[in-house]
């Protein structure tokens, strides 16, 4: 259901599944550019590799910011969207620690686990609607 009590319209359904495999696509990215960067690939090097991630993210932020505008629950006010989003900067932060600001490759491999770990929070938290999901 879009959100509780409203109908769920194909609208709805077609920015979702958009939204979905943007979810899976950065995930993907993420974890190949991660196993490169343990590798010392210059696959990181590519200039693909820096820009497909971004156009990625671009359309998942997009329709993550449509999806929360048709069921009408806004982060600051939704508490399970509020964890979503404060859940997403953490997953940033530990992400450009994890691919570009680590000092050591440790400190690289520290972020990227992290990072993973907050993805899977953020992604429980959206299929629960809950911002402590399991409880």
């Amino acid at each position: 259901m879009a959100a509780q009590g409203r109908k769920v319209t194909p609208d709805y359904l077609v920015l979702k599944s958009v939204h979905v495999t943007c979810v899976v696509a950065s995930y993907l990215l993420f974890m190949v550019r991660g196993v490169w960067m343990i590798r010392d690939s210059r696959m990181l090097e590519r200039r693909w590799v820096r820009i497909v991630p971004h156009f990625n993210d671009t359309i998942l932020l997009a329709s993550a910011i449509a999806l929360a505008w048709m069921i009408r629950q806004y982060p600051f006010v939704a508490g399970w969207l509020t964890a979503k989003v404060v859940a997403l900067l953490v997953y940033i932060a530990l992400g450009t620690i994890a691919l570009r600001h680590g000092r050591t490759k440790g400190i690289r491999l520290a972020a990227w686990i992290a990072a993973q770990a907050v993805f899977f929070y953020i992604v429980a938290v959206a299929l629960t609607r809950n911002p402590l999901p399991g409880l």
